[in-house]
């Protein structure tokens, strides 16, 4: 009996491991090509100091509760409150990481006569909101602002009556290219909709202090923009940033945060402290920039790769057996460069994702790229 319990899930596992797609855990092992701890503030001496003046000051470190009960903390409400004016929103909310806050965002805000026009290529968490979303929902080719016009306008003439919601990353995560968000937005001002921009990638190292690529667009009441607090900022969780009016909706209505025990106080105690060093430290990301800059010229240099422009470089391999034995032999080297294979990216486009971070300099970046051709030359499809 208890074979025939686990027979399922193992012919799942067996089919993954044949189409090269099994996945495993693997520790941090060699030098940092693959987080994205942009600003090399995870292990910052400012944010474990941050942490423990809040223990010293009495903040606990479990916040015992749901926001809408006894989880509701000062360092809770301080954080949202200095976030809404750093990013330039009416409001913002804190959510224990930027998954929960995308799936209760696409699960609660649009209606049920509204449609969700979306970037095909758009986070898995986004996926996961509208798929619970009672609003009608497309997804249209990358970065193509006439496809997302075509889609609204379809829907239009087949009766839709409510609002489109169109839903993009700034900056995305496994192309490093980024989306065209002035003309996205001015889309959304036609159509009497709302922009939503996933700024996951973009949020800490673009825009004026790191306010990320939407920064532009502050103000607007239709603009919806979600800051992921575990990549650049270095900690975890995420600040959806909203019109006051729709932040109190989610509050009501988003099970999500409803029925999720709140963050840890101290992680919005160390938030706060990311964004204060944002603007108190702008070398930080001036030398981001130099070094982002520098990756892109070497990679076309090295491996006659362009360069994405970004902290992100994908180097497309296609195959998928091929990209884990470049990307372990790349480990074994002491250089830790991950694999990316479907379903997170298109069947057939598996590729090693370059990340660049503080965590390295010119040198080892140079050091990186060299073993990275000797690799790619050597294991063949």
């Amino acid at each position: 009996m208890t074979a025939s319990l686990f027979a399922r899930y193992e012919r799942t596992i067996s089919g993954l491991e044949r189409k090269g797609r099994r996945r495993e855990l693997v520790g941090a092992n060699g030098v940092d090509f693959t987080s994205n701890d942009y600003l090399a503030l995870a292990g910052s001496p400012r944010l474990k100091a941050a942490i423990a003046a809040a223990i010293e000051r009495g903040v606990p470190v479990g916040s015992g509760g749901s926001r809408l009960l006894r989880g509701n903390h000062a360092q809770h409400e301080a954080l949202e409150a200095e976030a809404a004016a750093f990013f330039g929103t009416e409001r913002t909310l804190f959510f224990g990481s930027g998954y929960a806050a995308n799936a209760a965002l696409f699960s609660t805000l649009p209606q049920r006569d509204d449609i969700i026009v979306h970037d095909a290529l758009i986070h898995a968490s986004a996926h996961e909101g509208i798929a619970a979303s009672r609003a009608g929902a497309i997804a249209v080719r990358h970065n193509d602002v006439d496809a997302f016009a075509d889609a609204i306008g379809t829907w239009r003439k087949h009766g839709g009556m409510g609002h489109p919601w169109i839903a993009v990353e700034s900056l995305y995560s496994m192309d490093g290219d980024r989306a065209p968000l002035a003309d996205l937005a001015g889309l959304a001002d036609r159509h009497d909709g709302f922009l939503v921009i996933d700024e996951a990638h973009a949020t800490g190292v673009f825009g004026a202090c790191g306010r990320g690529l939407s920064a532009d667009l502050d103000g607007r009441e239709n603009v919806v923009v979600l800051h992921t607090c575990g990549k650049a900022l270095g900690v975890s969780g995420s600040l959806l940033g909203a019109n006051a009016v729709l932040c109190d909706y989610l509050v009501n209505r988003a099970r999500n945060f409803i029925y999720s025990t709140a963050p840890s106080p101290l992680i919005a105690a160390a938030v706060r402290e990311a964004l204060e060093t944002l603007v108190d430290e702008p070398q930080r990301r001036a030398a981001f920039d130099d070094l982002r800059s520098f990756a892109n010229r070497a990679l076309t240099e090295t491996l006659g790769i362009e360069g994405s422009g970004s902290q992100i470089l994908p180097v497309p391999v296609g195959d998928n057996a091929r990209a884990m034995r470049i990307a372990a032999r790349m480990r074994a080297e002491g250089f830790d460069v991950r694999a990316i294979r479907p379903p997170t990216v298109p069947e057939g486009t598996a590729r090693l994702r370059v990340a660049i971070t503080l965590n390295v300099d010119r040198p080892t970046i140079v050091r990186m790229l060299e073993c990275l051709k000797v690799a790619m030359a050597e294991e063949r499809p």
